[in-house]
């Protein structure tokens, strides 16, 4: 089984597009020349080795392609980030549902209090002939 990064090395032939004087590789890539700083480009050779691509052209077109896919908001997010926010989310529901709870207590609270100041009190209310 082949890995990407070796049968996209397999279709990178470069064919020269006389009409607009850049390079098309097989796969229908155009190429195009960048300028990076030297510390830039050795930390991008580094883990371009590092990953397994087969140059450094490979790599900075993947960095192209994820960085794009990160700005349209299109990226996976790492088992611990999902836990992490997953956990977030629960303790905001939590919190949420015990928010309620209180408005219902104090609600029920003030209903009280506001009976008793009437005079109103279930205990002495008649009970139809039975002794209290």
């Amino acid at each position: 089984m082949t890995t990407p990064q070796e049968s996209k090395k397999k279709k990178t032939q470069s064919v020269r597009d006389t009409k607009k004087g850049a390079t098309q590789s097989s796969s229908g890539r155009q190429g195009m020349f960048i300028r990076l700083d030297p510390d830039d480009k050795q930390r991008a050779e580094y883990w371009a080795d590092k990953r397994g691509f087969s140059s450094l052209n490979e790599y900075v077109a993947e960095a192209v392609v994820e960085k794009i896919r990160r700005e349209n908001l299109d990226y996976d997010l790492p088992t611990l980030e999902v836990a992490r926010l997953n956990e977030l989310v629960g303790q905001v529901a939590a919190l949420a549902k015990n928010s309620a709870n209180l408005e219902r207590v104090v609600t029920t609270g003030f209903d009280s209090l506001i009976g008793l100041t009437r005079g109103d009190n279930y205990l002495l209310d008649d009970r139809d002939g039975e002794l209290a």
